[in-house]
């Protein structure tokens, strides 16, 4: 009879999310609304396109930097103030943009999540 002995590797083993890039996890495409755009129009755009957040940018041409974003939960806690046709994009937008390049990896996106306590990264290349 053999028997072969194990011994538990003195290393640990790297995390799934260590070998990820973020290239291999993220959605393509960034939606965007302006600053003063209503938060309805925000809202009706977001349940067209099945998404939870838009970037808030000054102008959609690109020209300006990401300024913002606005995610379902704005929008829910917005709705429970006033009127979402009476409140703009910019004026809600609750988290500034955080941005990761593609090539990082999907443990360095969680902990930049973490650390800036926000759901949502925009992923941007050079």
């Amino acid at each position: 009879m053999n028997a072969t002995t194990r011994y538990p590797s003195t290393q640990a083993p790297t995390p799934a999310s260590a070998r990820i890039r973020v290239s291999e996890a993220m959605s393509d495409g960034v939606l965007t609304c302006r600053r003063d755009e209503s938060l309805s129009e925000v809202a009706a755009l977001m349940a067209r396109r099945h998404v939870h957040c838009v970037v808030v940018t000054d102008d959609l041409n690109g020209e300006n930097p990401l300024w913002g974003i606005v995610s379902d939960l704005d929008l829910a806690a917005a709705s429970s103030v006033r009127d979402l046709a009476e409140q703009t994009a910019g004026g809600t937008a609750a988290t500034a943009v955080l941005t990761v390049s593609p090539d990082e990896t999907v443990q360095r996106a969680a902990q930049l999540m973490t650390e800036h306590g926000t759901a949502h990264l925009v992923v941007v290349d050079s």
